[in-house]
C-alpha cells in the first residue's frame, strides 16, 4: 500500500519594519544636539515629539513581532524625551534673557532721556533749580539733568583772543569761548570720551567751526567717576555781527543731545 505524503506549503516571510525605529533614533539624535545649542529649542521640540512618537510605534511593533530593533526603537523615544525637556530649558532661557536685554535697553534709553532742565541756578548753588519748558533752548548757565544724574552746566560765552597759529578762525570774525561743565551726580561711572559739541551763530545759523591752538581745543577725556566732575573750555568762531551762539552738547550715543542758546555781540 502506498501513501501519498504531501508536505505543507511554508508561511510566507513577512519582512522586519524597522524603520520607525531607525528614524526615531536619527531624529532623536538630531533633536538633543538641537536642544543642547538653546537657541534652536524650538527644532528639538518639534523633532523630540516626532522621535517621541515614532520611537514608541517601532517598539510596538517589536512587540507584535513586525520588527527587531527594540534597542534602536527604545534609545530614539529616550532621546525624543531629552529632546522635548532640553527644548523646555531652551525656551525658558531664550526668552529670560530676551526679556533681560530688552529691559536693559529700555533702563538705557530712560536714563538717556533728559529730566526737565531747570531755569539758572544761583551762583554757586548746588541744588537742583526749578524745571523750565523742555521744548525751548537752555540759557547761559541752566544745567540740564538727565534721568541718570549725570549733569550740564554751559557758561555764558567770552571773547577769546586768538593767535596766529589758530585752526578754525576765519579773518574777520569773532572767537567765543564757553565753559563746559559735566558732574556726575549718579551712582555708575561716566566715558567722558564720548562727549561731542557742536555751534551755530547768527542769525542764518551758519557753523560756528571749533576754534584749536596752543590753549585751547581739546575736548573731554577719561573717567568722570561718581561725585566727581570734568571741565573743559571750547572755542567757537562766529561772524562779526552774530548775536547769537548756539551750542548744541551730546553726551553720548545713548543720551539726548541738548541746546543752549547764548547771546554774544
Amino acid at each position: 500500500m502506498s501513501y501519498d505524503t504531501q508536505v505543507p506549503p511554508a508561511a510566507p516571510h513577512t519582512p522586519l519594519r524597522n524603520g520607525l525605529g531607525t528614524a526615531a533614533l536619527i531624529l532623536g539624535i538630531i533633536g538633543t544636539l538641537s536642544g543642547v545649542t538653546m537657541v534652536l529649542f524650538w527644532l528639538a521640540g518639534i523633532l523630540g515629539l516626532i522621535a517621541l512618537i515614532l520611537g514608541l510605534v517601532g517598539k510596538g511593533r517589536v512587540k507584535r513581532g513586525e520588527a527587531s530593533n527594540k534597542g534602536v526603537a527604545l534609545t530614539g523615544a529616550i532621546l525624543g524625551l531629552v529632546s522635548l525637556v532640553l527644548s523646555v530649558v531652551g525656551a525658558v532661557v531664550t526668552f529670560t534673557a530676551v526679556s533681560a536685554a530688552v529691559d536693559e535697553l529700555d533702563k538705557g534709553i530712560k536714563d538717556a532721556a533728559p529730566k526737565d532742565p531747570s531755569a539758572k541756578a544761583p551762583s554757586g548753588s548746588a541744588s537742583k533749580p526749578a524745571a523750565a519748558d523742555k521744548n525751548k533752548a537752555l540759557e547761559d548757565g541752566d544745567t540740564l539733568v538727565y534721568e541718570d544724574d549725570l549733569e550740564i552746566t554751559v557758561s555764558d560765552p567770552k571773547p577769546y583772543s586768538v593767535d596766529e597759529y589758530a585752526v578754525g578762525h576765519t579773518k574777520g570774525n569773532k572767537a567765543y569761548q564757553v565753559t563746559v561743565v559735566i558732574e556726575n551726580a549718579g551712582k555708575e561711572k561716566f566715558d567722558a570720551t564720548a562727549v561731542q559739541l557742536s555751534a551755530r551763530a547768527g542769525a542764518n545759523s551758519v557753523t560756528a567751526e571749533q576754534i584749536y591752538d596752543d590753549k585751547i581745543g581739546a575736548g573731554f577725556e577719561g573717567t568722570v567717576m561718581p561725585g566727581k566732575k570734568a571741565t573743559v573750555t571750547y572755542a567757537f568762531d562766529a561772524p562779526k555781527d552774530a548775536k547769537n551762539l548756539t551750542v548744541e552738547v551730546n553726551p553720548g550715543w545713548t543720551y539726548d543731545a541738548s541746546q543752549w542758546e547764548l547771546k554774544i555781540g
